[in-house]
């Protein structure tokens, strides 16, 4: 069992990044664009402006290293490779996904079939960012 490369964290976590990114304007615009901005005019809500799409990038980018370096930490344990890569994603997914948006999707009221999308997109996205990421990952 090697030390964790901390260089190969973070250029495989700005990857998985920016899957993840891509991911999220995907969903958020293309695939739910107008379902959202139906659900921002229900709620009296204005769209997110800039500084909010840069917190959120930033956000996420820091979100795929934390996944990789969860996948550097699993992986002397489960073996390293795609299975063990998956299974560090559906563990982020589980709080992030799965967690946050069926609160967050019952507190504002979204529709289930909202929820239930948001949630299987996330399990695929996640995944693929977690392989991409563990891809680019070599211990030291």
């Amino acid at each position: 069992m090697g030390k964790i490369n901390v260089g190969r964290v973070v250029l495989g976590g700005l990857l998985a990044g920016l899957v993840l990114n891509i991911g999220e304007f995907l969903l958020n615009d293309v695939v739910m664009g107008v379902q959202m901005k139906a659900e921002f005019e229900r709620m009296r809500l204005t769209e997110p402006g800039p500084s909010f799409i840069i917190v959120a990038v930033l956000m996420t980018f820091l979100l795929g290293i934390l996944m990789v370096w969860l996948y550097a930490l699993i992986r002397s344990r489960l073996n390293p490779g795609p299975l063990t890569a998956v299974i560090a994603g559906v563990i982020l997914w589980l709080g992030i996904y799965v967690y946050g948006g069926i609160i967050n999707g019952l507190v504002l009221g979204f529709p289930i079939n909202y929820i239930l999308i948001g949630i299987i997109w996330g399990l695929v996205q996640y995944a693929i960012a977690a392989i991409a990421g563990a891809w680019v990952y070599k211990e030291s």
